[in-house]
């Protein structure tokens, strides 16, 4: 596999420095990317460096994750605002641990191309500010540094000395790596071209060596949204931030022009693959394929094929037709997230203990329905549903009912749901 025409026909390939691809044809290349410990988990955002380091690694690469132990103190301006908020020393030492082993998921630390996780933290911890900027700042102009965008964009707002170091800090972890293992390219995303070549320019002037950059265009969605975004916020690869449920419906519901780009982008599948699932796609749009097979391949890499089941599972729930089995079948995490949205009350489980009727549950134990005259109706209507079985006046509810031992799902018609929790 050729690393560069992967890219390129995936639409990841963005600019990329003059000799990189000569360096490739020479063999096998040791080649880089950082993240920013910015949280305790990392983000959809970070799946494309994360797929540059996948695809460097297939084409016969070594692949290098650095978690930023010591650009996390600084904060990367780019494509930024307003200054960063710093973070404690055991806030960035827990998200490193958890980004760490969430990057380990998925590169092969093994064989020819094993992968390798450093932390730059590990080669700063010892210098002094005076060792620094007598050793490395004496190479850069000031000049050179603010000619740089993520400068540049600042000067008005203003940008504190911190962060416009931040382009030396992270420009001598390239220098480092170019040193100490033998790394020639740093890759990234379009908005790090300024960082990256900064490495590239210090291991010229400091080692009197060459090496390369390659970028990828930030993904935007066809709407003009931001990628990654939802109603809550970040969508995260942590299932305790973002359950697989509201992961898989992320990916389900892309537009279908950003599903085509997605499959491409985020998944391992052939162009042969892609197209026939877009063949597909087009002779029943309504079906929509492209986003059943996006879904369903991140969910299962990111998290598991089991929480694959669980999120199709839960969209079936909510969105298709279920019965009681399938609602208690579901983890607790995952029940909640699914209705995280609808109306709850909470009650003691004593209320349940002699058994309810179906018009008490509906009005005074839940005040799901306003009055018992509202809730006859609706029980003649055929229209209420408790833990997805049809209900009617005659029925008893008690605390077997309870999913999970502490849930009922209440239901009337086809979209609107009220969720009670025993305690």
């Amino acid at each position: 596999m050729d690393f560069l025409s992967e890219l390129e026909w995936r639409g990841m390939l963005h600019d990329m420095m003059p000799g990189l691809k000569e360096q490739l044809e020479s063999g096998s290349t040791v080649g880089y990317v950082g993240f920013d410990p910015t949280a305790d988990s990392l983000h959809i955002g970070n799946l494309v460096p994360v797929m540059l380091l996948v695809h460097w690694q297939r084409a016969g690469h070594r692949p290098i994750a650095l978690v930023g132990g010591a650009t996390g103190m600084v904060g990367d301006p780019s494509g930024k605002t307003a200054e960063r908020q710093l973070l404690d020393t055991d806030t960035l030492q827990h998200n490193l641990a958890c980004q760490q082993a969430q990057l380990e998921k998925f590169l092969d630390f093994s064989g020819d191309f094993a992968a390798e996780v450093v932390n730059n933290y590990d080669w700063f911890k010892d210098w002094s500010f005076l060792d620094f900027i007598r050793d490395v700042g004496k190479h850069l102009t000031v000049n050179y540094m603010m000619a740089k965008d993520s400068v540049k964009n600042r000067l008005e707002t203003g940008m504190s000395f911190t962060e416009f170091s931040y382009q030396l800090v992270q420009g001598y972890d390239f220098y480092h790596l170019w040193k100490e293992k033998n790394c020639f390219v740093q890759m990234g995303g379009s908005d790090q071209w300024g960082n990256i070549t900064t490495g590239t320019e210090l291991i010229r002037r400091m080692g009197g060596g060459q090496a390369f950059a390659v970028t990828t265009p930030l993904i935007k969605k066809a709407d003009g949204s931001k990628f990654g975004k939802s109603e809550g916020g970040n969508i995260w690869l942590d299932k305790n931030r973002t359950s697989a449920y509201q992961f898989y419906q992320y990916w389900i519901n892309a537009a279908d022009e950003d599903a085509a780009r997605y499959l491409r982008i985020f998944t391992l599948k052939s162009r042969e693959e892609i197209e026939a699932i877009e063949a597909e796609h087009a002779t029943d749009p309504g079906a929509r394929a492209m986003q059943k097979a996006l879904a369903a391949d991140v969910t299962t890499r990111v998290h598991s094929a089991e929480d694959l089941e669980t999120a199709i599972a839960a969209s079936t729930i909510l969105f298709g037709k279920s019965t009681k089995a399938n609602l208690a079948a579901l983890p607790e995490s995952e029940l909640l997230s699914v209705f995280a949205g609808v109306p709850q009350a909470h009650i003691s489980r004593s209320t349940l203990s002699q058994g309810v009727s179906a018009i008490e549950l509906l009005t005074d134990v839940s005040g799901f329905l306003e009055s018992k005259g509202e809730a006859r109706r609706a029980l003649k209507e055929n229209s209420i549903s408790v833990n997805k079985e049809k209900a009617d006046e005659s029925q008893l509810y008690s605390e077997k009912d309870l999913l999970n031992g502490r849930q009922i799902l209440l239901q009337r018609g086809k979209k609107k749901y009220f969720l009670l929790i025993a305690e």
